[in-house]
Parts: structure tokens; sequence; C-alpha cells
């Protein structure tokens, strides 16, 4: 399927081949026209359960990251508007986990501060997640902070 207008990460076209064994990612929308942003996240792909033969088989789908400008009405008014060209679409983190991509989505939206302002679409934040559901991301960052420091 070819998609114009591509998701960018670190400035560079982000493309299938570069999702590895990530699990989804954190993302920022913007409207070129009027500034206004859009926090969220999307998954690579879903888990589903079928029974297949009297036994149940776990199934991953693809989804539809390719094509995705966010869950949120306003946003997809003014993309339907203004065009797919019209926004930027930036992938902020990649994640490794469901519950890495929940923590990270509500971090960026409660430090930017998306509900506190007109300057986004966000309208709420919503997130249940645990501690361990972030140990990976929680072990990365540690790793990241210990290369810094000896350099």
């Amino acid at each position: 399927m070819s998609q114009k207008n591509k998701w960018l990460y670190n400035n560079a076209e982000f493309n299938e081949e570069d999702i590895g064994d990530n699990y989804g990612f954190v993302y920022i929308i913007t409207n070129s026209i009027s500034g206004k942003q859009y926090i969220g996240k999307k998954f690579f792909y879903s888990i589903r359960t079928k029974v297949l033969k009297g036994k149940k088989k776990r199934c991953k789908n693809a989804s539809d990251w390719q094509n995705y400008y966010g869950s949120n009405a306003e946003l997809q008014n003014d993309v339907i508007i203004h065009g797919q060209d019209a926004f930027k679409r930036e992938i902020i983190h990649l994640c490794i986990s469901k519950g890495e991509c929940g923590y990270l989505e509500a971090k960026e939206q409660f430090v930017r501060g998306a509900l506190e302002s007109d300057d986004y679409y966000n309208s709420w934040i919503m997130v249940r997640v645990r501690k361990s559901h972030i140990k990976g991301y929680n072990e990365k960052r540690k790793t990241e902070q210990n290369i810094g420091t000896t350099n």
C-alpha cells in the first residue's frame, strides 16, 4: 500500500522493516495550518485468540498504523477538511509492550500539558499501567543513563 504522508522517526521515514521487536509507538501529529497537536499511541499489530479444531491459538493481525491519523474526532475532521498533507506524523517513542505504550503516551500528555492547553486536540487521558508493565522501559532508561555518565 502506498502512503505519501509517512510516519517520521528521528526525522527519517519509518517503514514496516523498521518495526523490529517493537509492539507499538507513541506519536505526535501536528496540524501545520493551526499548529495544534495530538499525542497518542498505536500498536503495530493486535493479538487475537481463535479457536481452531477445539484448541485456542493466538494470532497476530497487522494494524492500520501506516494510514492512521489518531482517534480524536476533531483531528479526524481536520484531516478530512485540510487533507493528509497538512499534517506531520512523528513517532516519539518506540515501545516493546502495550504497557510501555500506555505509560509513555500518558507521560507525554502530562509533561506537555495536553489537557491544559487549547494547542492540543487531546481531551482526555486514560491509562492503566502497573510497574511490571514498564520493567523493560526502566531497564533501558537506566542503561542509557549509565552510558551517558561514562562518556
